[in-house]
């Protein structure tokens, strides 16, 4: 990932497209241009960089579905077929189809992730080469997979979401065979995923475990919340479902962000990264003006005259905070005042002898 993670704090951040592009290559290219968008924050009139990379998924259907599975017949409001196999046929997009979002994709600056289900899946290196494969959750203990997918050296992201330890180290193992770099992402693989269910306490735990790899987290809960936390605790790469409607047909688009989403969610993960800084506490030059305003300092608690000795008793703390400090009391303490001090206000070191 270090060609793609720009700084230390830079989190590489995938729009998930999945099969919401509902077969058209068009509906596609709209989610591109969704994803290439910059998010702004107007109070500090800052543009932050958009979603890094849009990822897509490759089956081939040969090697997918058992033939009862791909005949049984599909009754569902997202249905795109009478059967299963007809929806997922309808759902397939081409190898020229993947080409051709690929360019148009690279054409607006971002990166490529593809998804490949299965071996077949890879003839889509015909036609280009995606910047990151992808391996779904259910393909981790697909061992064939894996070492086709790592023979070709392509970087490559595996999400964790429906297995253990056992099953992350031998894929981790593989890949580390072929010597070709893998990321890995805590992934839940239930949608939604329940709060209860998310953990995100996992992605330290991989960062501990895995400290030469880049740690991530593939999100399916609700809204933007988890995404964010996630950065703050330490992963590098974010996934996230979006489409450009959430009402379209399709089983993952209520699940996914919508146009808004997307912008709040790269808005706030891209804030996110510059609020890290660095470990020390620091005061910053922007806070001058709100000290000056709003700390205390030493003021006259009642009127001194000329001549008149300060005692701790004639002063006390107001704002604004342009005078002495407290700790600075002894530079006028039991000094005599050279002038006429007003009631409630500032003291300063003028006002007494030297």
């Amino acid at each position: 990932m270090s060609k793609n993670i720009k700084s230390s704090n830079h989190v590489f951040v995938i729009g998930e497209i999945g099969q919401n592009h509902n077969g058209s290559v068009e509906i596609a290219k709209l989610i591109v241009d969704l994803v290439s968008r910059k998010p702004k924050a107007a109070t500090f009139n800052l543009e932050f960089e958009s979603i890094d990379a849009v990822k897509l998924t490759k089956r081939d259907l040969n090697q997918e579905l058992t033939n009862s599975e791909m005949s049984r017949i599909y009754e569902s409001p997202h249905s795109f077929g009478r059967t299963y196999g007809e929806h997922r046929k309808k759902l397939e997009l081409s190898d020229e189809d993947h080409f051709e979002i690929y360019k148009y994709a690279k054409s607006l600056g971002l990166k490529f992730v593809e998804t490949v289900c299965n071996p077949g899946a890879l003839s889509v290196l015909k036609y280009f080469t995606p910047d990151f494969f992808k391996i779904a959750s259910r393909d981790l203990t697909n061992i064939p997979l894996l070492h086709e997918v790592a023979k070709t050296k392509i970087p490559t992201i595996i999400s964790t979401g429906m297995h253990g330890e056992v099953e992350i180290e031998e894929a981790v193992s593989i890949f580390d065979s072929h010597g070709t770099e893998l990321s890995i992402l805590h992934c839940v693989s239930e949608y939604p995923t329940h709060p209860d269910h998310v953990n995100l306490a996992s992605i330290p735990y991989l960062k501990s475990k895995y400290p030469d790899k880049v740690i991530g987290y593939s999100d399916h809960t609700v809204g933007i919340s988890m995404p964010v936390a996630a950065v703050a605790i330490g992963a590098r790469i974010i996934e996230k479902h979006i489409t450009i409607d959430r009402e379209m047909k399709g089983s993952d688009q209520e699940g996914s962000l919508g146009p808004d989403g997307v912008r709040r969610m790269i808005r706030d993960i891209r804030m996110l990264e510059r609020s890290i800084g660095e470990e020390g506490i620091f005061v910053s030059e922007a806070t001058e003006n709100a000290r000056k305003k709003l700390e205390r300092s030493i003021a006259s608690k009642r009127e001194v005259s000329v001549g008149e000795e300060i005692k701790e008793s004639d002063i006390w703390l107001l704002s604004p905070g342009t005078g002495l400090r407290w700790n600075e009391r002894h530079k006028i303490i039991n000094k005599k005042c050279v002038k006429k001090i007003p009631i409630n206000e500032i003291i300063t070191t003028d006002m007494v002898e030297t």
